[in-house]
């Protein structure tokens, strides 16, 4: 799978930790930035990764920040792209099935990273499950 992933200076330990395994995992990941732990705004990188989850060039996205907040929320500011703030295995499972995120939202100063790459894991592997949670994605779709 080709996943956008960026950060701010925040995430961007998590950010580049999980690149390494996601490579690992056999995916591509897209790195939009940042490339340090200097501060940096993060809708400069956020924005062009949902962006290219928009688009079709990415499946999903992955953005890290301090708690994630903002990131999410820069995220879902895209058409199209439903980007879930994620805190541990449930939600990011709940999020897939009921929701069809194909954005995934991580607070490198809320998580462990070995919850992160969890969170990640059950992220990519858990399906929607369409159903009666379709016309609620279309609803959400249909916002903008």
């Amino acid at each position: 799978m080709r996943i956008a992933i960026a950060s701010d200076h925040a995430g961007y330990r998590y950010k580049e930790a999980i690149k390494a395994h996601l490579a690992e995992l056999g995916h591509e990941a897209v790195d939009f930035g940042t490339d340090s732990e200097l501060s940096v705004d993060y809708p400069t990188f956020v924005r062009p990764a949902a962006l290219a989850v928009a688009a079709g060039d990415c499946e999903r996205v992955i953005v890290f920040g301090g708690s994630g907040n903002g990131e999410a929320m820069t995220a879902n500011r895209v058409h199209g792209v439903r980007c879930a703030l994620c805190w541990n295995e449930t939600c990011a499972r709940l999020a897939r099935q009921h929701n069809d995120a194909n954005g995934l939202s991580l607070g490198q100063r809320l998580v462990s990273l070995e919850m992160a790459i969890l969170i990640v894991d059950v992220w990519l592997e858990t399906p929607f499950e369409a159903g009666r949670h379709r016309r609620r994605i279309e609803a959400i779709d249909a916002v903008e």
